[in-house]
Order: C-alpha cells, then structure tokens, then sequence
C-alpha cells in the first residue's frame, strides 16, 4: 500500500494480485495551487505499475494494483485512510477485496512515524519517498521502514560544512514545528560544532503562520545567514512578511524540501537571490514518463473528483457537473467559462507535465520498483534457502505483511563496508564494498568510510579502529633473548681468554705475540660483543646517538690494534736482518699511539655525525601499515656509510700487510691468522650491505647484531683460539727451546726461498 501527504505528494495504496485485473479507486482531498505537482506523483506511481506489468523479466506471473489515498497532511486522515483498506489484514470487518499489505508513504516525516507506530505490531512494510528524518534510520522502534529518500544526517553534514567553508560561523536556524524541522536542527546543532559554526538563535514557527508567529520569527533575526527547515508553503509565508516588512540582504540556506520549489523562484526571486542549499536527487530522464502524463484527456476527466479538479484549474475553466465549488486560481470560480472539450496538455506549461526536474516523482518511481523486486525475490525463493524458519519461502500471492519487511533490491552493507552505487540503477540497487586499507565504517549502509588516525589500524571486520602493533627487537622475544645470550657469551669468551693470557703471560708463547697489544684487543672485542646489546630494546633518541658511534668506534679500535701487531711483525722480521734498526722506531710507545690515531679518524667522523645531522628513533608505518616499526634512522645516510667505509679501509690494510706477512716465521707470525679474521669478516660485511638494504624493521636490527657478532667471534677464534689450544692443552709447545728450534727452520726456509 501507498499513502502520500496532500501537501507535498499525493499518496497511493499498492496492491498485488494475480495477472487478471488492474483496480484503483479515489477519495482525496486537494490542497489547490500545488494539485498538478500531487496528481503527476499520483501518475509517475501509475506509470511505473504499468511499465513492470508490462515486462517480462520482472514479476511475469503477478500484476501490481494500487489505491489512492490523501493523508490530507494530517495524521488523523492519514490513519482512517489506512485502517479502510487494511481493515481484512488488521482483524477488522472484511473488505470486498484483499490489499497488499505494503506501504509507500508517507511524504511527511512525522506522519511516517505515527503510522509506523500505530502499526507496528502488524509488521507492515513502509516504504517512504520523501520522508528525511534522521530519526526514522532507528532500526529498532522502526524496523518495518524502508526509504527512497535520503536521511537527513548526510544533508546536515553537508550544510555544517558549506556554512563552514564560506565563514559563516554565526547563523540563525529555524525550522517548522514538525518532527522533521526538530531532528534536523538537533542535528545541526551537533555537527556544527566541529566546524566552529554558533547558532545565533534556533526557532520553531507553527505550520499555520499566523500574524503574531510571523512577527516573533522576524523580530528573532539577528543573524544575516539563516538555515531553513520546513515546506514550500511555509517559506512562502514567511518570504510574504518579509517583503511586507521591506528586509533584505538576508542569505539563505534551503533544506531540501524547498530547495527547488518553483513557486517560491518564480514569486520572490528578488528575495532568494543567493540562496544555496541541496537539493535531491534528480533523474536525466524516465523514458516514456512524459508521454504518459500528457495522455490524460478530456474523456478521462469524470472518473475522478480528483482529476475534475486538476483539469478545472490547469485550464482555468468549470465542467459540468463539477463536484468543485472553489477556486484555487485566479478570480472566481462560478465566473470561469465552461470546459470546451478539446483542451489538451500539450497547448499549456504546467508543472504536471514538466518532466525537467524529476526529483520527488523519481523516488516514487524508485519507490514502486523497490516493491516490486521485493516481491521478485520471494518469487525467485526455492524451498529449503528461504530467509524465513527452517529455509521456508513466502508465497507471492498470499504473503504476510511482514514477510515483505529484509526483501530490497541490494542487502544492507555491514559495517566495514560502504555504499556503492550501481551506475544507472535505482540508488536503493548497490554494491557493499570493503572498507580500503585503514578506514573503518562502523554503521550499517554507511555511504563513506572514516580513515584510521596514524597511531590506530582497523581491526579483521574493519569496524573499528584498535592501535596499531607496535613491533622492535625486544629484550623479551626469543630472537631478542637469543643475540643477547650471544653478545654477553662472546664478552665472557673474550674476558676469559684475556684472563687466561694474563695467567700465563711470562710465558714464551704470550709474550712472543706482542702481549700489550693482544690484550687491549681482548679488551677491545668484549666491548664490541657488548655493543650488541645497545641494538636491542625499544629506541629512543639518546640510545639511538650511542649506538652507532659506540659500533663504528669499537670495531676502528679492533681493527687498529690488529694492524699495530701485523705491523710489528713485519717490522719485527726487517730487524733480524743485518743492519736494520726499524724496531726502535716502533715500539710499545708507538705501537699504542698508532691504534689509538687509526681510531680518532673514527671518532672525528662520528662527532661530525653528532653534531650535524645525528641518529634518532622514528615511528615508521610506511613499510607496513597495520604495525609501528620503532626504528634507529641513521639521520645522515653518508655518515653512516663514511663509518662503515672507514671500517672497510682499515680491515684492506689489515688483510693486506697480514697477507705480505703470512709466511714468517711463526714466533713473530701472527698474520695468517689475522689473514683468515679478515677473510671472515670481509664475508661477514659484504653480504650485510644487501641483506641490510632489503630488510625491514627488527629483521634489520638482527641483520645488524648478527654482522657484529659474526665478524668479533671470527677475530676472536682465529687470532686467540690456537694461542689458548697451546697454553692449556698442549703446555709443552709453550716453552722458548721449542719456538726458536722452530723458528730457526722457518726462518732458513724463508731466507733460501
């Protein structure tokens, strides 16, 4: 069934019944200057019956029939009209014949609502085609309720914004007294808020204007920009007093009921001048809707007391036998000349058949076909998938009112999904689609998604938005746990190996190895075992500027100390020869300045590091959305890379001066054991760059722990493990006899070679 309000559409009881007849019948009360737009929506509602009864691809075995009803924008009218042809459904005296229990209307927001309530223990479907209130979205007090129109929450959304975009942050905001003028000025209220916009004034004016509501309302406007909620007819009175009272400049924003009104444009364009608002929807075009307006002919016009009217006033001219005694034109209605006859609707401009704004009469349209795929789907139904108790299906020719209640043209979209229209398809036909990447919809049917603020991501249903992972290499996860183990075992190695040379250290083979030097590298690699550890826990700035530096110092000093003692060695070699003095000019004094100038060069890079441009935590979500990466960033990328060059020149030196040394003789020789610590952590950088480069987050840290760990135990294990197999497991090698026999062979291979 469809009830409409008089005075903004007229309204229409849909029927369904088996493909044998088409029935309507009238009894309605007009409300004169606005009866041609109530009659085009009265036949725009024919039209669309008459175009589905006619297709074969939709509801081929029913026929749709409709009775029209006036609600006369009155509830008490609005009720008596629905319990006179629902009186079979809601238990009451019997009716010649039986009514699809479905609903379009009604056009007023308030009237909805008191249908709604006063039928909703019989779940009667309705299905609304002008009514906005925000209200009526509330699923649970109106669960039987269905609309072709937008809720007004999206139109005050958009009027909060506009007042906000031109600066307007003090307007004045009235409204009718209805409770479609009160939700949406409650409404307003709230969302204007986030725009910094103040209500200079709200006010609510009765619907019948009378002379003292007029002078309140005008006394009230303090303000230059005024939001207006209400119909055609009311804004019209008010414009009326306005021109009376001689007020100008005033700027106003139109709700969208009067949006488009034509009248008002046409009477008081002066007044309107600069008038924004939204309007609704309009459609391009109903193919063969035109025609179908303009077919109505003289012939036609007794069958209804409705159309006698609308023909008398299109035309300007009495039919006899006219039930109308009233004129709502121009002069007396008994003075008007007698119809001719031959009058034809399309001799004459008439809102009736103007089909260039298609906006209301295009909802009814909508409206109708929402009912009718309704009843496709329950057509369509196979027994055993049905919506209804153990997968039961409703019949199509005998359905219950509330059967027809979950069946529309598209699903309501979940939350975590969004509206998206279905190009040239009715706006109640769309497609859900997922939420993208970090946003969240969090109502059903929601047309937009919100984007997650930075610290938060969406949860699995894209519901809601949760904080974000926070991801580092820990102190309390198993790889964290792991390389700490590592790095305080590697420190403890290199400890103990220090205290084991420092137990033996008269002994020949500790002292012929350059002891001061090895143990300041045992000193040394401790350090750069426990460096690892400054990698790992949660950043923050000041650990992030020790981190770096400590690294590159550290290893400039290990490095430094292993080219001091391959340096001894050669020089060591040079002054058994005849002649040669070159040990005097590099001893302990020398030994010392030298590794501690090879490591200055990389404590000046690091200070330049520090006080240019130094390392500090960042929060990273580039590299994966849903996590916080809490990072180290090098801050400077070339002093970054300067301290690992840095690195790299003095390990080449190292390798190089060690590879020239490998085959003296083995008291002094050290190098090819220093050889094989440089081939190890050659191997171990040179595959750190790439991995370094490719990996992202703790993996980077771990990458870079490793390649500490990696290249200090390879130092440790080929430079001090030989040394400590001797001086614990095999003391007998470690007496002077037995090096210089040694020696003094090697020495002569050397020289003969």
């Amino acid at each position: 069934a469809l009830i409409n309000n008089s005075a903004l559409d007229n309204c229409v009881f849909l029927g369904v019944e088996e493909k044998n007849s088409l029935y309507e019948d009238g009894d309605i009360c007009v409300k004169g200057a606005i009866i041609c737009i109530l009659y085009k929506y009265s036949c725009t509602m024919t039209f669309a019956i008459k175009e589905i009864n006619q297709r074969s691809d939709l509801l081929p075995h029913l026929k749709l029939g409709y009775h029209i009803r006036d609600s006369c924008d009155d509830i008490p009218v609005a009720l008596r009209a629905l319990l006179s042809f629902n009186s079979s459904n809601l238990g009451c005296a019997a009716v010649y014949r039986t009514v699809s229990p479905v609903i379009i209307g009604d056009a007023s927001s308030g009237i909805s609502m008191a249908l709604l309530r006063s039928l909703g223990s019989f779940r009667i479907p309705l299905v609304s085609y002008f009514a906005s209130c925000s209200c009526l979205s509330d699923q649970r007090e109106f669960p039987t309720f269905m609309r072709t129109m937008p809720s007004d929450a999206f139109q005050i959304r958009a009027l909060a914004r506009l007042v906000s975009y031109f600066g307007w942050t003090w307007v004045g905001v009235i409204g009718v007294e209805s409770d479609y003028a009160r939700f949406a000025i409650q409404l307003f209220l709230q969302e204007s808020v986030q725009y910094g916009v103040c209500a200079a004034y709200t006010h609510f004016y009765p619907v019948t204007l009378s002379q003292q509501a007029l002078d309140k309302l005008l006394n009230m406007a303090s303000s230059k920009v005024i939001i207006n909620f209400s119909g055609e007819s009311e804004m019209q009175g008010i414009l009326k007093e306005i021109g009376r009272w001689n007020i100008t400049g005033l700027q106003w924003i139109a709700s969208e009921a009067w949006a488009t009104a034509t009248l008002l444009w046409e009477k008081f364009g002066d007044l309107l001048t600069g008038t924004l608002g939204f309007a609704i929807r309009r459609a391009d075009v109903i193919p063969g809707l035109e025609e179908h307006l303009t077919s109505l002919r003289p012939s036609d016009i007794h069958k209804s007391g409705f159309l006698a009217e609308f023909w008398e006033e299109t035309f300007n001219c009495r039919l006899n036998g006219s039930v109308n005694s009233h004129s709502h034109g121009v002069g007396n209605y008994l003075d008007r000349l007698p119809c001719k006859g031959t009058e034809s609707l399309d001799d004459v401009y008439s809102p009736y058949s103007d089909v260039t704004q298609l906006r209301v009469s295009y909802n009814v349209y909508k409206a109708v076909y929402l009912v009718a795929h309704a009843l496709q789907d329950m057509s369509d139904c196979k027994g055993g998938k049905g919506p209804f108790s153990n997968g039961t299906c409703a019949d199509p020719k005998h359905f219950k009112p509330w059967q027809a209640s979950r069946s529309v043209c598209s699903d309501s979209c979940p939350p975590g999904s969004r509206v998206a229209r279905r190009k040239g398809e009715p706006i109640c036909c769309f497609d859900c689609v997922p939420c993208a990447e970090g946003e969240v919809s969090n109502e059903t049917d929601s047309l937009e998604c919100t984007r997650c603020s930075e610290d938060t991501w969406p949860n699995r249903a894209r519901d809601l938005c949760i904080p974000k992972t926070i991801e580092y290499l820990s102190y309390h996860e198993l790889m964290g746990i792991m390389l700490c183990v590592v790095s305080v075992l590697g420190a403890c190695i290199s400890l103990s190996i220090l205290a084991i040379f420092f137990t033996y250290k008269d002994t020949p083979l500790v002292r012929a190895n350059n002891m001061e030097l090895s143990f300041l590298l045992l000193v040394f690699l401790a350090v750069c075992f426990l460096v690892g550890l400054l990698f790992i826990g949660e950043p923050s700035d000041w650990l992030c500027r020790i981190r770096y530096p400590a690294f590159g110092i550290s290893f400039a000093l290990c490095i430094s100390c292993l080219l001091a003692k391959t340096a001894v060695v050669l020089m060591a070699f040079r002054s058994t020869l005849p002649g040669s003095n070159v040990m005097k000019w590099f001893g302990p004094n020398q030994q010392r300045a030298s590794v501690f100038l090879g490591t200055a060069v990389q404590v000046i890079i690091c200070l330049i590091w520090l006080l240019t441009s130094p390392p500090h935590a960042n929060n990273n979500t580039d590299y994966h959305s849903a996590t916080i990466i809490m990072e180290c960033v090098t801050g400077s990328e070339v002093c970054f890379w300067c301290v690992l060059g840095y690195i790299g020149i003095l390990a080449c030196m190292c390798f190089l001066m060690a590879f020239l040394a490998r085959k003296l003789p083995d008291n002094f020789n050290e190098a090819k054991f220093i050889t094989f610590s440089m081939l190890i952590f050659f191997a171990v950088w040179i595959t750190f760059i790439p991995v370094y480069v490719s990996t992202a987050g703790k993996y980077t840290v771990a990458v870079h722990i490793f390649a500490i760990l990696a290249s200090a135990f390879g130092l440790l294990f080929c430079i001090f493990a030989p040394k400590c197999c001797i001086i614990i497991l095999k003391p007998e090698k470690n007496s002077k006899k037995h090096i210089m026999q040694r020696d003094l062979i090697a020495l002569l291979d050397v020289t003969v070679q």
